[in-house]
């Protein structure tokens, strides 16, 4: 379908309203093509507010009135192609956690080739999910205003989630980021973004 797209980018700080308009945005193809949803969830619930958080989301989607369809996938994403079709919807929130989680799977140093993996290893993930799906909504907190962190490991993993965030949006149709609860269009087609009613 010419006007679906296959990858769409959504960035924005803490509680900007970015994950509620990935939400409506995969409702709104739902609409449009009767495909099934699918949140493709990479948080592990390791302290209170991660919990939370997760609770939150699940509540979120049952009260919006559609079946989601919930796998959980920490790392090596590409692995929940297992329960996927190709005329799926999969909601992948978020980037900045399974980064976190593929990073700290390993106790391998540091060093630029394991982090040049590492950033391989999700954007290949998320482009293998692209490939077999109708649509990817991928969803990563925007932790890159801030200025360079002088704390080292800090720094390494800004220059990695850029590195992620400026080839997943070469892949995608569409980007946008969200600011305040509003998405603000950055790449795609000039039409409104999604309503927010």
């Amino acid at each position: 379908m010419a006007d679906i797209p296959s990858l769409v980018f959504i960035s924005g700080g803490v509680r900007s309203g970015k994950s509620s308009f990935a939400e409506k945005k995969a409702v709104e193809i739902h609409k449009k093509t009767g495909a099934r949803l699918h949140y493709l969830a990479t948080g592990m619930p390791s302290d209170e507010e991660m919990v939370r958080r997760i609770e939150k989301h699940q509540q979120d989607r049952i009260t919006d009135g559609y079946q989601w369809i919930t796998i959980e996938q920490h790392t090596r994403i590409e692995k929940a192609l297992e329960w996927l079709g190709v005329q799926d919807i999969i909601l992948l929130d978020c980037v900045t956690t399974l980064l976190n989680n593929e990073w700290f799977s390993t106790s391998a140093e540091m060093e630029d080739t394991f982090l040049l993996n590492v950033k391989e290893t999700i954007v290949k993930g998320i482009s293998k999910l692209k490939e077999h799906a109708l649509t990817v909504i991928v969803v990563s907190n925007e932790v890159l205003n801030d200025l360079p962190s002088e704390n080292e490991l800090v720094f390494k993993y800004q220059r990695v989630l850029g590195h992620i965030h400026q080839e997943l949006v070469r892949l995608a149709d569409e980007a946008y980021l969200v600011e305040n609860g509003i998405p603000i269009k950055m790449k795609g087609e000039k039409s409104p973004a999604v309503d927010q009613r």
